[in-house]
């Protein structure tokens, strides 16, 4: 009987131990950990069928992590060297969801407005609170033979910072969750469509260039162009600065606008829109931002200047490209007359 008794209150014991393991494993959900993993998946991929959203996703068999960014507040050019934007997370702006599939998902099912029936949503985690830090640089290209460099678009380094999830049970928080790298191409592209006829000013020293919708200009030293024959490999040379030889590159909202008459004027005209305007890099002697021109003889009273930068950069911002180790601005025409 004594035997019997123990057993009992063994079995009873165990049972206990049992329940208040049950009881711990369904707790709020915080106990219990399910990892997002998506750092072997480099890849982010975009839908571009919204004109107020970007949405940002990666994919991985049978699950989906997306980003839904207003484009409004979705950084589309550098503004410091290496300025972190940050957005609040939350369930109507900036939205962060994790998604579970009963199958293969794919593109259709992220970007589609109907999609497709399946694979169909088994769960879907998505975030409550947190920060979205994106850190944008520029993306370039050198050209092998030139040195030239291009701006083909923009790095968006995005980190997640303590995000919450609200899951089916309980919440899951990540102080640190890196979601990688989106390319977003340039809002506006540079052209740079230019022929190589120069031409002055009367009025003032500005040797320009222009198109339907882009402009080059360059407030010259007026000693640079005298009508003088340069002897054979020596130009004239002077330095790109900042009230000296102001190298200037702008280009235009709406194409086909820009004539003539925006030039050379005291004050410059309102119209057409100016979009972008980048600022030469002073120059350093010997080194950068230098400017030579070689004087011929056109006709017994006209001269042909061509005008070579070496080494010449443009910055807007914190951002700049090269025009190469040499670039042929262009020829100016002038007369003794």
């Amino acid at each position: 009987m004594l035997i019997f008794v123990k057993i009992f209150k063994m079995k009873k014991a165990l049972s206990l131990l049992v329940l208040l393991t049950l009881f711990n494993a369904c707790d709020d959900g915080d106990l219990t950990q399910e990892d997002i993993s998506f750092e072997d998946i480099t890849q982010t991929q975009s839908c571009t069928n919204s004109s107020t959203n970007i949405l940002i996703y990666k994919l991985k068999e049978k699950e989906a992590l997306i980003l839904e960014i207003p484009k409004t507040t979705f950084p589309t050019e550098i503004t410091a060297v290496n300025d972190t934007i940050e957005l609040d997370i939350s369930a109507t702006a900036n939205r962060v969801v994790y998604r579970f599939y009963n199958g293969t998902v794919a593109t259709a099912n992220i970007c589609e407005t109907i999609a497709p029936a399946t694979p169909v949503i088994s769960d879907q985690w998505t975030a409550a609170s947190g920060k979205i830090r994106i850190v944008t640089t520029a993306n370039k290209t050198t050209d092998a033979t030139t040195n030239a460099t291009k701006i083909t678009g923009y790095n968006h380094s995005i980190v997640l910072k303590n995000v919450t999830f609200a899951k089916s049970i309980g919440t899951q928080v990540y102080e640190t969750f890196p979601f990688g790298n989106y390319t977003s191409a340039l809002a506006t592209t540079i052209p740079f469509n230019f022929d190589k006829t120069l031409e002055k000013c009367t009025s003032n020293n500005e040797v320009y260039n222009y198109n339907t919708s882009e402009a080059l200009i360059l407030n010259i030293d007026p000693s640079l162009i005298a009508n003088e024959v340069t002897p054979l490999n020596a130009p004239r040379t002077g330095l790109i600065g900042n009230t000296t030889n102001v190298f200037t590159y702008r280009s235009f909202a709406g194409g086909g606008l820009l004539t003539g008459d925006y030039f050379c004027n005291a004050t410059t005209p309102a119209t057409p829109t100016l979009n972008q305007q980048w600022n030469g890099v002073a120059g350093v002697s010997g080194t950068s931002g230098i400017i030579e021109v070689t004087t011929t003889t056109n006709t017994p009273t006209s001269f042909k200047h061509t005008i070579v930068l070496k080494k010449v950069s443009l910055q807007r911002g914190v951002i700049d490209f090269t025009l190469g180790d040499s670039y042929v601005l262009g020829e100016l025409f002038t007369t003794t007359n």
